[in-house]
């Protein structure tokens, strides 16, 4: 709910604000209690017997979250500072589609411009980065493509590896990839680094985007009411029939007066109801990696969550 509102105020121009969850405390207690009584008459006098049989319990369960406003050198090293090139290819290690972890992370690669949609300083995009990221997908399923960590004197460099092993599956589309992106065709192993230009055919300079970049590109998508686009209060992203042909939605967001039952996540916001539809696979994907990038702007690697503490008495 939090990255969804703040979608909608980067697209209506206003502050995004980013709790931090600092920790997270519960206190459990279980009380008991059973009291018997008994009350009889002398057996000379007339009068009557009492038995009483009670029981009492207690349940508590007490949790305490503490959150800390995003702000400072941490909001700008989480939100502003460009992800990590060995993050971004953490995660296509990891699993997730090349093509939608290089289209929401990435804004160039080897000189080919990704679209964007970000208010000011939209792009369209080169049509020949989209048919790279095609290619890449075949080769991921392939299995003609992977990544490793070199460690060189005082550093270490990713290596991205393109293998074939005579397979027509994996070697066109490898071989694709080399001439978009002007690679060395006998070289298999190329230097990843961050930058827009390579400096020579065995190098894949990377041009990555903050997450401030990445929300923005993504609010733009955002269905909105056209009374807001008309008025100003909401930008109005400039797309033309290309473009939206070589780089469709990757985020739908949904608005009107009332919310369905069933939505993934929705929030309120100037009065409507925005929601994501819980059948929406590539939408709830997208929010899922975009929750992950948070933890990929210090150095790489996922950080340490809120610490947990669970007293029992």
């Amino acid at each position: 709910q939090q990255m969804l509102l703040n979608l909608l105020k980067v697209r209506y121009f206003d502050a995004p604000v980013f709790m931090d969850v600092a920790s997270v405390i519960n206190s459990y207690s279980l009380e008991g209690e059973v009291t018997l009584s008994d009350q009889a008459a002398p057996v000379d006098r007339a009068g009557e017997s009492f038995r009483i049989i009670g029981a009492t319990g207690r349940y508590a369960d007490r949790p305490t979250i503490s959150y800390n406003p995003l702000a400072g050198d941490k909001f700008a090293r989480n939100l502003m500072t460009p992800l990590p090139v060995t993050g971004v290819l953490m995660l296509i290690q990891g699993g997730y589609a090349a093509d939608v972890v290089m289209r929401i992370c990435v804004s160039a690669i080897n000189g080919l411009e990704n679209s964007y949609g970000g208010a000011g300083n939209a792009r369209a995009g080169d049509p020949r980065f989209r048919e790279f990221l095609a290619a890449l997908r075949e080769s991921q399923a392939a299995g003609g493509m992977g990544m490793r960590v070199k460690s060189l004197k005082d550093s270490q460099t990713v290596i991205m590896f393109v293998q074939s092993d005579g397979q027509e599956a994996a070697e066109a589309p490898v071989r694709r990839m080399r001439e978009l992106l002007r690679l060395d065709p006998a070289a298999n192993e190329y230097n990843v680094v961050f930058g827009s230009q390579a400096e020579n055919q065995r190098e894949i300079a990377m041009l990555t985007r903050s997450v401030m970049q990445v929300m923005m590109d993504l609010a733009s998508y955002i269905d909105v009411p056209e009374a807001d686009l008309v008025e100003g209060r909401a930008y109005r992203p400039q797309r033309g029939p290309d473009q939206e042909k070589h780089f469709p939605p990757t985020l739908r967001v949904r608005h009107g007066d009332a919310v369905p039952p069933d939505a993934y996540v929705a929030v309120r916001y100037r009065n409507r109801w925005f929601w994501v539809d819980d059948r929406d696979h590539q939408s709830k994907a997208m929010f899922t990696s975009v929750l992950f990038l948070f933890s990929l702007t210090e150095t790489g690697q996922a950080q340490a969550g809120p610490v947990v503490t669970i007293p029992a008495r």
